[in-house]
């Protein structure tokens, strides 16, 4: 658990929430407090902290090994050495040790906000019930809000969860607007999945794009009767998928069938041949009209 320790003279509470990972990041405005941040420890045993203060414009970086309270007025940052931290040979020690900063995250979570105002959502990450309820609340909300304008879905993701994809596709099936799907990066497992149940003629991907399917995995666990009813439950879903993507792409059943036996990597030239995605994004102008209808709807 993080504990601040704050003088008289600190700046807002606000302020002092963003946590600096170097001293060119710390403001020149201020003049009269300091700023202590562990930057090491739980590695060697020993905390190691720097004491940064912007004087005239100017920053002045102490070291000290800490052991008990703080010296002089000041925000004090402390992490237990006991809590899980992101591990990376990409992030320096200092940036693994404080975590990410809560200003990018706020940044993060503005840029996504600011998107969803023009009716884009993204599918990002492994498809899962937290990531379902997400997007099946903005679906319904876009929905309650404008149901004649278009909605944008960018999918990114290795796939996942079947029963999870299967209430996105089914709310996206729900709502009136047309939902305009784009692949960017990876569409694979049930992501490849809900990139071909977009709405005919608007489904997307980007030139340098992955597409893969495949059939749906799973563990069988327990006796052998629930063994049986756990292998009837895949196939069931094996069954169902390979319908719906029969539909999607026009192929047959037994095509289908076939390719989705093991993994079935396209790129965007051969999805679209194969009738999962109806055109490869090349101009940033071409299609995605949602988005210039929002963009010119827009208070100037």
């Amino acid at each position: 658990m993080a504990h601040s320790c704050l003088s008289t003279n600190s700046p807002s509470l606000s302020t002092l929430n963003t946590r600096f990972s170097s001293i060119d990041s710390v403001p020149t405005s201020i003049s009269s407090w300091c700023w202590r941040v562990k930057c090491g420890g739980g590695r060697s045993g020993r905390r190691r902290w720097v004491a940064v203060r912007a004087e005239g414009g100017g920053a002045v970086k102490e070291e000290a090994e800490k052991e008990g309270g703080v010296r002089g007025g000041g925000c004090l940052v402390n992490q237990e050495d006991d809590l899980p931290l992101p591990s990376s040979p990409y992030l320096p020690a200092y940036a693994e040790t404080l975590g990410p900063s809560p200003l990018a995250y706020a940044r993060l979570q503005s840029t996504i906000s600011e998107l969803f105002q023009y009716r884009i959502i993204r599918c990002g990450g492994p498809v899962d019930d937290g990531m379902a309820n997400i997007i099946v609340a903005q679906l319904l909300y876009l929905d309650a809000i404008d149901p004649t304008k278009d909605i944008v879905m960018y999918i990114n993701s290795p796939g996942g969860s079947v029963t999870a994809g299967m209430a996105i596709y089914d709310t996206m099936r729900h709502i009136r607007p047309d939902v305009s799907t784009v692949c960017i990066g990876l569409a694979a497992s049930m992501a490849a999945f809900l990139l071909g149940a977009g709405t005919k003629g608007k489904r997307y991907s980007l030139p340098n794009s992955r597409i893969m399917i495949h059939q749906p995995m799973g563990d069988v666990q327990g006796s052998l009767m629930e063994q049986e009813v756990q292998r009837n439950e895949i196939l069931h879903h094996r069954a169902n998928l390979c319908g719906y993507l029969a539909y999607f792409t026009g192929q047959s059943i037994r095509k289908i069938d076939i390719n989705t036996g093991l993994d079935f990597f396209m790129s965007s030239a051969e999805a679209k041949d194969y009738g999962l995605i109806d055109d490869v994004l090349v101009n940033p102008k071409q299609a995605l009209s949602p988005l210039a209808t929002a963009i010119s709807d827009a208070p100037s």
